[in-house]
């Protein structure tokens, strides 16, 4: 399919033209470039909700999400289009993704309201693969009203949805780690909503109750109800940007706690609208994603003007090829 019929099939509502635009931004084929500037005057001014689902291996994040496409497909949910980005590890064979996301939300991916999109890593070492951003920048133009992004699993390094989604959800579960150690810096931080799912194990509880006092800790208020000792005052509360994160329970195999989150990623859209940061959030996100464009093209562009491959072939070092580039780059080009 051309990309002159990838636009027009966009245009029509087609999904096997979604699809197929898809394929071309993630694997940046002829063409991608001019499907993403196609679609842009539809990005970031709609009512589209990006929502980054993150948390360790084996948290349940995919059930998480696939309840949360069948709450929202429901008449309860709001009946809405659900688009899920489900980033894969790479097969260390094929360089694709496992896929094994994309078959536990069996469930749902039959429904004509809903698409789910398999995505693998390819290296990168945030969680996300280096084109997520821009498949749902499709997906928004598409007419989704919710955009689910569940990333790899990799732990503490899965900083990068933080950039990508308007809601941030972290998913922990009681076995996540001895107490204090699931609660360190880092992935920790970038979450406006936390849920400890499989919330019907030992020790669920006593995970939300360490998240409690750690939230209570950064915003300064976690004495605030503790009466004075000794004549001398408890903590005043810190400086608050006005969004108090939750701390959910939810058992996603059972459905338990769901409509619960929804309404928790309803308050915090609504909070971020309210106060203008959803569209100052968006302004980074667009102002990064140029600065990453910018970078991509001209690192293209240096390798190719340069002829760093036909040096390379000709038997030299990378740093001897390094050294040449950059005088190449100096003097203006070969």
């Amino acid at each position: 399919m051309r990309t002159d019929e990838i636009l027009a099939g966009l245009e029509r509502g087609d999904t096997a033209a979604l699809a197929r635009a898809i394929s071309l931004v993630e694997n940046q084929r002829d063409g991608f470039d001019r499907v993403l500037t196609h679609l842009h005057p539809r990005v970031g001014r709609g009512t589209t909700h990006r929502i980054g689902i993150t948390g360790p291996p084996g948290a349940g994040k995919s059930t998480l999400v696939e309840r949360l496409i069948q709450h929202y497909r429901s008449p309860a949910g709001g009946d809405l289009k659900v688009a899920a980005i489900a980033v894969d590890p790479t097969s260390p064979f094929t360089g694709g993704a496992l896929l094994g996301d994309r078959i536990r939300m069996e469930s749902v991916s039959l429904d004509p309201k809903v698409f789910i999109r398999s995505m693998a890593t390819r290296g990168a070492h945030g969680g996300l693969a280096t084109t997520t951003e821009e498949v749902a920048d499709v997906l928004e133009a598409f007419g989704f009203d919710r955009i689910l992004v569940e990333t790899v699993g990799v732990g503490q390094t899965e900083l990068d949805i933080a950039a990508t989604a308007d809601t941030t959800v972290l998913v922990l579960v009681p076995e996540s780690g001895d107490g204090i150690q699931t609660l360190k810096a880092g992935v920790m931080e970038i979450a406006e909503v936390y849920v400890i799912n499989k919330g019907d194990r030992p020790g669920a509880d006593k995970l939300q109750q360490e998240l409690a006092i750690m939230l209570g800790m950064r915003r300064g208020s976690t004495f605030a109800h503790v009466p004075a000792h000794h004549g001398r005052p408890t903590a005043s509360p810190g400086p608050s940007d006005g969004w108090e994160p939750p701390v959910l329970t939810t058992i996603a195999t059972q459905g338990e706690g769901v409509a619960e989150l929804a309404a928790a990623l309803v308050r915090h859209r609504d909070y971020l609208a309210a106060t203008g940061k959803l569209t100052e959030r968006r302004g980074r996100r667009l102002e990064a994603r140029t600065r990453a464009v910018v970078n991509r093209a001209v690192r293209q562009w240096v390798w190719e003007e340069t002829g760093a491959a036909e040096l390379l072939a000709r038997g030299g070092s990378p740093y001897e090829v390094a050294a040449e580039v950059l005088n190449q780059v100096r003097r203006g080009g070969r």
